[in-house]
């Protein structure tokens, strides 16, 4: 049974069991932050160039890694990890012009700090036209609130490719099967090919520079109503160059 189902049947808002922050020290939370905003400039350092970096205890920068789910090889954040049996599909994007709304919408996860913890945050994103259909937090990587953020954007539209990195949120038959169902070609990135989802990682960085690090989020109740607020912004108000500067609402309107 699902996380969010058992808050439906104890009649719990979602957000309690979601919301609570995962526990870290105060020094250990300044060093994470040091750690993401190196590794949103450097994708490529691991945990020895990281740690050099940083000038802190190796094996230190390796747990709080692995903690934020961060990988210590090139070039790729780990927030997600293959699950063992789990079916892997090719990756079918490559070479591919994406020409309209709604031919490839992409996923993926990343860390958000807040004054005493931090949780995660997952987002679907239509391609072509940068546009953020659905996003969820959580205080963990299970793959319930990626199933939750993939419901809600399939009511909006039915995309004909779908493409997410390899973690086990995402190769898990709760996940696939809803995607077959509706009749959505599964594309993976390859291992180790952060650019194959080259338009979420640049989501995330616009993300944590424009509102996650000018703020301190006191918990989770505060970080979704504020990221609420700039996903609004990013969709309605924030024209994007390769738009033609016009926003992402805007040109994913077109698909009507």
């Amino acid at each position: 049974m699902t996380l969010s189902r058992q808050c439906e049947l104890l009649a719990l808002p979602r957000s309690t069991a979601y919301y609570r922050a995962v526990g870290a020290s105060a020094e250990n939370l300044a060093l994470m932050r040091r750690i993401d905003e190196q590794y949103l400039a450097t994708p490529f350092y691991g945990s020895r160039r990281m740690a050099d970096l940083l000038g802190v205890n190796r094996k230190r920068v390796q747990r709080l890694m692995r903690q934020m789910g961060i990988e210590a090889i090139y070039p790729r954040r780990r927030t997600t990890w293959p699950g063992v049996g789990h079916k892997i599909y090719p990756y079918l994007l490559r070479n591919v012009a994406i020409v309209r709304p709604d031919q490839a919408w992409s996923t993926d996860i990343t860390y958000i700090p807040l004054r005493r913890g931090f949780l995660y945050l997952t987002a679907i994103m239509d391609w072509f036209s940068r546009h953020v259909l659905a996003w969820r937090l959580s205080n963990t990587l299970t793959g319930d609130f990626c199933i939750e953020a993939l419901e809600e954007a399939l009511q909006l539209a039915t995309p004909e490719i779908f493409n997410s990195d390899q973690g086990c949120q995402f190769t898990a038959a709760a996940f696939t099967k809803r995607l077959e169902r509706r009749g959505i070609a599964i594309s993976m990135d390859g291992r180790g090919r952060a650019l194959d989802n080259v338009f979420i990682e640049r989501l995330w960085r616009s993300v944590k520079y424009e509102e996650v690090y000018l703020h301190d989020y006191a918990d989770g109740w505060e970080a979704e109503e504020r990221l609420g607020a700039y996903f609004r912004f990013y969709a309605t108000e924030r024209p994007h160059q390769a738009l033609g500067y016009r926003t992402p609402a805007v040109v994913y309107a077109q698909r009507n």
